[in-house]
Formats: structure tokens, C-alpha cells, sequence
């Protein structure tokens, strides 16, 4: 079956829906979720069931590009500062020296049992590199696994950081693959380059729109997200227009953003959210689609040997060289290790030497796929076993919602407390997002005459207002009315 204007809707709608439903029964069973999407769109493809015919690597290049903006920009809005900052220095060097010690290390690997040449043992290195954060958290959320201290924090930074490395990575060697008379000391210029270049680019661009965000009013709430959606592509593009790390731009970005006070930021998040997980299902339909299941088994072998090689030896080397300058416990560093799930972002890359037209392109694609797969096979269904053999992780208590519990479910805040607004307030006839309210607290309801309103950043403090202020600890309120009060 070929894919026609008539029939593309039709058939997107009906994998989509079959996705949703086996993603719902994949938290019953266990099974991890990415897995499902991928292989319904392998059953859906022209080896399959289906009978749906897709072999075209550069729409599924592009597919996989904008969905990765998406899944990256809702990873850095869903960061929480505040948690990641005391751990920034380890997992800024997971995602950046523990990538490349990965890459180096499964490379030599591939050198020595393959006829592949070093630079491109080293390609199929960089490309499985990076791990997979939508994979580890949607299996650990399924299986009511909470971690221990930073755990989870340093986790959620390493794997919504580590596909710019992987991905300039890629870049260089490929150079180096297409062009055996450049030595490897030239591709160090280019990654300085992509590397500075992308993250000055994300700050600037995060600056800009909060304030683009901020001032721009517009006449609809829906609009918004399309707003942010606009500012996500456009710090993409130019990042890359300019040569910097595009990737990298929109995630530092969304981590700014994320942490900022913006007009309609529930909305944003929300919105943000779902379009990740719809990218997520399309992002792995296609690749399912887009791989012939009888091509992948002349490859089994080799492709097993090396997945198992990623797994047990080049991850943890590339954790543990890492982290070896920070204080950390043993197992801490052994989960680190074994929560390295390779996902959709190494096939995505694998496209790369395929439209090269490097002569080992179609063996490199096949392998990563395989290793992808089996990466989420063997790790993803023992993540939660793992946890709690090395002693990190810690059961969820089941509780039953009182409607306090209920108010604060989206943004959990220890106390609440109604402070009612005078004359010689500073907030009076100032606007929520101008007040620079704290980090820690939010102003959930207002209480105007004998009406309550739900605010946004664009509503007016006005005198005998009652605000309903939430916040997660007793002494923020002391902040709270500090910023309320005085000038």
C-alpha cells in the first residue's frame, strides 16, 4: 500500500489510536511504551501487515528533527532549576565528556570485530551515544518508582542534554568518513564551534522571548503556544543558520524559559506536553515504517554482540571516567550506568550516512536500530528491578486525593494562605508577571468582591483584592510579602 493525499489521514489517525491504546496497556504490563510505537509502525510498514510502503530516509530525516525539537523544547520547559543546579556540574559532564568516552570506547570496540575503518567505528559509536529521557521516565512513572536525593534530577539533565554532543559527534565523523584526507584535528574547530555558538545562542534566544512573550499581547490565550512553537523553530534554524548547535540553542532555551515568569505558562506547558508525546509516537511510527524488518537480520549477530558491549562496558566506562572527579556512591554511578536507554535519537541520526551515501550506510542504519531496540528491551523493562536491587529507588505510597491533595496536584505546595491587598501595596495596578513573584510560590486564585478569579500573568493586582498564595515551604511567604508590599 502507498501513502496518498486520500488515505495519509486515514492511516495516521488509525496508528495513532492504536498507539495511544497500546501505550495505555503497555503501563499495565510493563512494557516500555517507545517500543510499542516503533513496533506497530514496523507491523504497519511493507514488511508488516500493513503493507505500507516508506523508503524515504529525508522525510524521515526532517520527521525526526522537528519532533526532536519538540521532545527537547518540553524536556528543558519541564526542568526545574532549582533541582538541577546542584548537580549541574555532573550531568553537564555525563552529556558532554560521558558521551564522548561512549562513542570512543564502542567504537574501538566495533573497530576491532569489524572491516569497518576507524572513522567509521567511530560514526556508529557517536550515533548511539546519547540516551533516551522520554523512555527512562515513562517506564519509571509506569512501574511508581520514585529515586533517591539528585538521582532523578541528574538523570532528567544528562538525557535532555546529551543528544547536542551525540549529535555534533555524528556530524565530525561523518566528515571525517567522507572526506579520509582531513586529519581529526580539523573536526575540533567545528565542534567548538556548534558546541559555544549553540549555547550562546540558547541564552540570547531565551532572553528574547520571555520578553517577546512578556510584552506581546495577544487577543486569544490559544495563541501562545503557537507564539512559543514560533520562537522554538526560529531558535533552531538560526542557531543553525549561524553554525551553532541547534539542539543545544533550544534546550538551554526552554530551561530558561521553563524557570521564568511568562504569560499563560500552564497553558505553554500543557500544550507542550502533549505535542511531545504526539512527536514521540509519530517520531517512532516512522522510523518503524521506514525499517525493513528482513534487511535487520543478516545483522542480528553482530548487532547483539555490540548492543551488549554498549550496555555492560562503553556505558559505564563513559559514566564512570566522567564522574570520576565527583563525589558520588558506588551504586549511584552503577545506575547512571545501566539507565543509558538508547531510543529514537540514535535512528534519527543513522539517516545521516544514509543520505550521505557512505558505502556502510544501510549496515550502520540496521545495527543502530537493533541496538536501539534492544537497548529498550533489556534495560527498559529492568529499570525499576535495578532501582531497587542497588538500593535507589523508593516505592510511591498509593494515597487517597482529599481536595486539597487536588488543588495542588499540578503544582504540589506545602501550605496556602490568603493575603489580602491595601492601598500602600507595590503590587496594586501591577501586573502578575511584573511583580518577579518567587520561584517557589504562585498566586493560584483571586478573590475579587464576591468573585474568584482565575489569573494569568496579564492580570492587574487591584486594592482589596484576596490573594490565594501557594507556596512550598512556610518562610517563602516571607518573600511573598516583602514582593507585595514594599518597593
Amino acid at each position: 500500500m502507498n501513502l496518498t493525499i486520500d488515505n495519509i489521514l486515514l492511516i495516521g489517525s488509525l496508528l495513532l489510536l492504536v498507539s495511544v491504546l497500546a501505550g495505555k496497556t503497555s503501563y499495565k504490563f510493563g512494557v516500555p511504551t517507545l517500543l510499542l510505537f516503533l513496533i506497530i509502525g514496523m507491523l504497519a510498514g511493507s514488511d508488516g501487515i500493513g503493507g505500507i510502503r516508506f523508503d524515504d530516509p529525508k522525510l524521515a530525516q526532517f520527521i525526526g528533527i522537528v519532533s526532536l525539537n519538540f521532545i527537547l523544547f518540553s524536556g528543558g520547559l519541564d526542568t526545574n532549576w532549582t533541582a538541577v543546579k546542584p548537580i549541574l556540574r555532573e550531568g553537564i559532564a555525563l552529556s558532554t565528556l560521558g558521551v564522548l568516552f561512549t562513542a570512543v570506547s564502542l567504537g574501538s570496540f566495533v573497530w576491532i570485530i569489524t572491516d569497518f575503518t576507524i572513522y567509521e567505528s567511530l560514526l556508529l559509536g557517536s550515533i548511539v551515544s546519547s540516551t533516551d529521557a522520554a523512555a527512562v521516565f515513562s517506564i519509571l512513572r509506569s512501574k511508581s518508582l520514585a529515586l533517591k536525593t539528585n538521582l532523578r534530577p541528574t538523570l532528567e539533565l544528562e538525557s535532555g542534554s546529551n543528544d547536542p554532543m551525540a549529535y555534533v559527534l555524528t556530524i565530525a565523523f561523518l566528515t571525517l568518513v567522507i572526506n579520509q584526507d582531513q586529519s581529526f584535528i580539523s573536526i575540533i574547530p567545528l565542534f567548538l564551534q556548534q558546541m559555544i555558538f549553540g549555547g550562546l545562542a540558547g541564552i540570547l534566544f531565551g532572553i528574547s522571548s520571555k520578553y517577546i512573550i512578556n510584552k506581546i499581547k495577544l487577543d486569544f490565550e490559544g495563541l501562545y503556544p503557537v507564539l512559543v512553537i514560533a520562537l522554538m523553530f526560529i531558535t533552531f534554524s538560526a542557531t543553525n543558520f549561524v553554525g551553532g548547535n541547534g539542539f543545544l540553542a533550544i534546550y538551554i532555551c526552554a530551561v530558561y524559559l521553563g524557570n521564568q515568569d511568562l504569560i499563560h505558562k500552564k497553558t505553554i506547558m500543557k500544550m507542550f506536553d502533549g505535542l511531545a508525546w504526539l512527536m514521540q509516537i509519530v517520531l517512532f511510527l516512522t522510523l518503524g515504517l521506514l525499517v525493513f524488518p528482513s534487511q535487520i537480520i543478516p545483522y542480528m549477530g553482530i548487532g547483539l554482540l555490540i548492543s551488549l558491549f554498549l550496555i555492560v562496558i562503553a556505558r559505564p566506562i563513559g559514566v564512570f571516567l566522567s564522574l570520576i572527579f565527583f563525589k558520588m556512591k558506588m551504586k549511584r554511578r552503577f545506575y547512571i550506568s545501566w539507565v543509558g536507554l538508547r531510543g529514537a535519537v540514535p535512528i534519527v541520526f543513522a539517516t545521516y550516512p544514509l543520505l550521505a551515501g557512505i558505502d556502510k550506510a544501510n549496515m550502520i542504519f540496521n545495527i543502530v536500530f537493533f541496538i536501539s531496540v534492544t537497548s529498550i528491551l533489556i534495560q527498559g523493562t529492568t529499570l525499576s528491578i535495578v532501582a531497587k536491587w542497588l538500593g535507589v529507588g523508593i516505592p510511591e505510597k498509593q494515597k487517597k486525593l482529599t481536595t486539597t491533595d487536588m488543588l495542588l496536584a499540578e503544582n504540589p505546595k506545602a501550605k496556602m494562605k490568603e493575603i489580602q491587598i491595601t492601598s500602600d501595596c507595590y503590587a496594586v495596578n501591577k501586573k502578575i508577571v511584573e511583580l518577579g513573584f518567587p520561584k517557589n510560590a504562585i498566586i493560584a486564585m483571586i478573590k475579587r468582591d464576591d468573585s474568584y478569579i482565575i489569573p494569568n500573568g496579564l492580570t492587574k493586582i487591584e486594592v482589596k483584592d484576596i490573594l490565594i498564595v501557594l507556596a512550598d515551604k512556610p518562610k517563602i511567604f516571607d518573600e511573598v510579602y516583602k514582593n507585595l508590599k514594599s518597593q
